[in-house]
C-alpha cells in the first residue's frame, strides 16, 4: 500500500467507501460458515457485514492503526496487520474479499499480490473485489497535473486504474477463471463542505510529498476553485469515480492445485 492513513478522518468523513462496498457482498455465493478474508479491511465495517451474514472472517489491512480501530470497534472479529503481496493466512479461505484497495497497490506488485490472493484461498475459491478502474477521478487527476505543469512540477498519479482488458489478465496469469467483470461510471458525493480539498488530501497525498505545505494548499485551492463549475453540484462535491468489480475463482483442479 503506498498511503499512510489518517484513520480519525477516514472513518468521520469517507464513510462511503464501505457504504458502495456493501453491494460488492452480493457477489459472494459461499454458504454461510466459510471462511471469508477481508483484504484491506480499513474501519472493519464491511467485515462486520461479511460477519453478520455467517461467514468466518478475518480483516486484514496494512495500517495498524486501521486494525487497531477494528479490532476495538468489533471485538468480536479477528484483524491483523499485512497486505495484498505478502499476506500468509493460517489457512485456505474460501474467498478473499476486497473493496476499494487494489488500486492503492502499486503497477509493477500486481502480479505478485494476484498470485498471493490465488494462493490464499482453496480450490474452488473465489476473489471478489472492486475498486477504481480505468478514467476513476479523471477530472480531478488530469486538472492537478496541469497545475503541477504550470509550477514546473511533475504530477504523479499514484494509483492504479486499469481497464478490464488489462486487469483479468493479470488474475488469468495468476491461474484465475475470471468469471465476472463489469466498469462502470460511479459519481460519488462527498460529505465534507470542502469535499474536493478533503478528498485530495485523504487520497491524493503522494504527488504532494516533498512539496511545502503552503505550496500544497494553494495548489489544492486553485485545483478546488478551477473545478467547482463542474465538480460541485446542488451544495455537494461530486468526484467522477470510475470503478471495475471483479469475480474470479481459483480452479477446484488446475496446474496450480
Amino acid at each position: 500500500m503506498n498511503i499512510k492513513w489518517d484513520t480519525e478522518g477516514y472513518i468521520e468523513n469517507f464513510g462511503f467507501v464501505h457504504e458502495y462496498g456493501e453491494d460488492v457482498i452480493s457477489l459472494i455465493d459461499a454458504k454461510p460458515g466459510s471462511f471469508v478474508i477481508d483484504l484491506g479491511c480499513g474501519s472493519g465495517a464491511l467485515s462486520e457485514k461479511l460477519r453478520e451474514k455467517g461467514y468466518e472472517v478475518l480483516g486484514i489491512d496494512a495500517s495498524e492503526d486501521m486494525v487497531k480501530a477494528a479490532s476495538e470497534s468489533y471485538p468480536d472479529i479477528r484483524f491483523v496487520c499485512g497486505d495484498a503481496v505478502s499476506f500468509k493466512p493460517e489457512r485456505g479461505a474460501d474467498v478473499v474479499f476486497s473493496n476499494a484497495v487494489m488500486h492503492w497497490i502499486d503497477a509493477d506488485k500486481q502480479e505478485a499480490a494476484a498470485r498471493n490472493i490465488f494462493d490464499a484461498l482453496v480450490p474452488g475459491g473465489d476473489f471478489v473485489c472492486e475498486f477504481g478502474g480505468s478514467g476513476c477521478a479523471e477530472t480531478v487527476h488530469a486538472e492537478l497535473a496541469r497545475i503541477f505543469e504550470k509550477r514546473g512540477l511533475v504530477y504523479k498519479n499514484p494509483f492504479f486504474f486499469p481497464t478490464i482488458g488489462e486487469y483479468a489478465p493479470i488474475l488469468e496469469k495468476a491461474g484465475f477463471t475470471v468469471r465476472y467483470a463489469v466498469l462502470f461510471d460511479r459519481p460519488t458525493v462527498q460529505k465534507t463542505e470542502d469535499g474536493l480539498a478533503d478528498w485530495i488530501r485523504m487520497f491524493d497525498k503522494k504527488p504532494f510529498e516533498g512539496l511545502e505545505p503552503e505550496l500544497c494548499d494553494e495548489i489544492i485551492a486553485e485545483a478546488s476553485e478551477n473545478l467547482r463549475p463542474v465538480l460541485f453540484k446542488d451544495g455537494k462535491w461530486i468526484v467522477d469515480y470510475v470503478r471495475i468489480r471483479i469475480k474470479a475463482e481459483r480452479p477446484a483442479f488446475s496446474e496450480k492445485g
